[in-house]
Formats: C-alpha cells, structure tokens, sequence
C-alpha cells in the first residue's frame, strides 16, 4: 500500500470516527474533516404537509399501538417485557430507521434507542447526516426485548413484522435505513448477511407484493450497537449515510 492509500485509508476512518460521535481521536490528519457542526435544519415532509393527513397518520398510529401492540401476547416475549417499545419521531418523516429490538433501557423507558446504541445512532443522524431526531422516525422490528438482549426468533419476527409494515405503510417514508442484519434480512425476505446487503439500495414494497405499489429505497446498514463493538466499520456506515442523504437530495454535512 502506498503513502497516499495509508494517509487516505487514515483520513476516511478519522473523518467516520469523527462524524459518527467519537469524542476523541489519537491523531487528526492536517486534511481531516472535523465533526459535523450539527442539525442544519427540519427534515422537509416525505408526501404532504397536509394537516387532515398528518393527524390521519397519528390516529392511526396511535390506534395500532394501543389496541394491538401494547396488549399483544402473539409469543413469549410478552411475559418479560416491562412494556412494549412502539417507535417515536415524525409522521411525516422522509426516513424511518428501523433496529433490531428493544434493550434495558428501552423497555424500561417505552422508547427506542435510547441507551448506548441509541446515544451513538442520536450522534449519526445529527452529527452525521445533520438532521434532527425529531424529524425523523425510529422505531424496532420486534415491539418487546428478547431476554438477555439475544437476537429474535424467527416465530417472534413473524409475529410482530405486521406491526412494523403498517407503520412504514402509514408513514409513507422515501427512504428506510435497516440498522442491522434481523431488521435488512425481515424487511428484504432475505437471509444474506449485512456485509453484503449494505452499500446499496434495495427495494422494499409495503404492500408485501411487487405486483402492488411502488417500492421503497432501503439501504441496510450496520446496527450502531455493532459499531460500538467494531468501530472500524464506522467508516463503511459513514458511506451508507451519505448515500441516503444523496438519494434525498439533502446536503453532506461538512465543516469549514
């Protein structure tokens, strides 16, 4: 490898560790690119501003959670639940991030990413992609945490995936960022690992059928727990952000 490959290789791992929420770095590169300064501004709506369709989605979301999700005993998770995580943000957001599960904190607190994992994807979406949480929506394939934070089963996906397509179904997303290989392999019906789903789109169809609808942009990524554990692949999620913000037409948050 050359010098030029080494600086290069150096300066996409300093600019990844940098964006996405390392707080300290051994070295900093003369060419890095320092953090991002933060939210540029709102996440424009994904289909309509329209105040009669925004509270349409609201009741509706509001209606699946309260009647079916929040009381739902369809498996075993249920009985050790503290309570179900349903998804928090925007309505009308243009991305919904979809993870895996909830964890301690989140079934604790009701919330999705809201520990560790969720202080590193907060740092993504605003340090990195210069968003606002707020303006985006987050939220889980399986509605309640698997003992021990372990990886769901195939019966508990199965049950609780039809939660989760009616909110993208609802909210009507541009584009939908699957944080890890459960939520890419659930929502593409695939079984191929995330190394080799991410770095590019894929077609995701709502409706459950190409035959209906169009489809939806999906970039898989990797879960930000992930990356907590092997922040050298912070440089490759980096890519895969920047790629969704491209197709958004959103500007790459850069520093001066």
């Amino acid at each position: 490898m050359s010098m030029n490959e080494v600086r290069e290789a150096l300066r996409t791992r300093f600019e990844a560790d940098a964006i996405l929420g390392a707080t300290a770095l051994p070295i900093v590169p003369p060419d890095a690119v320092p953090r991002s300064t933060g939210p540029t501004g709102p996440v424009r709506a994904s289909t309509t501003t329209d105040p009669d369709e925004l509270r349409r989605r609201l009741a509706t979301l509001q209606t699946l959670d309260e009647t079916q999700v929040r009381g739902c005993r369809k498996c075993g998770l249920a009985d050790g639940r503290t309570q179900t995580v349903f998804g928090q943000g925007s309505v009308a957001a243009r991305i919904v991030f979809v993870g895996e599960a909830p964890g301690f904190e989140e079934d604790r607190t009701g919330q999705p990413f809201v520990g560790r994992a969720g202080e590193l994807l907060t740092a993504m979406i605003e340090r990195g992609m210069g968003l606002r949480r707020d303006d985006v929506y987050i939220c889980n394939v399986i509605k309640c945490r698997p003992p021990n934070n372990r990886t769901p089963a195939p019966d508990e996906i199965a049950a609780c995936c039809p939660y989760l397509f009616e909110q993208l179904r609802t909210i009507q997303p541009e584009v939908i960022v699957a944080l890890g290989a459960p939520a890419a392999q659930t929502l593409l019906n695939t079984r191929e690992s995330i190394g080799k789903l991410r770095g590019r789109f894929h077609d995701f169809y709502p409706s459950g059928s190409a035959l209906v609808g169009d489809p939806v942009p999906l970039m898989p990524t990797f879960h930000p727990a992930y990356l907590l554990r092997s922040p050298w692949e912070k440089a490759k999620a980096w890519e895969d952000l920047k790629l969704v913000l491209t197709r958004l037409e959103l500007p790459i948050p850069r520093k001066t």
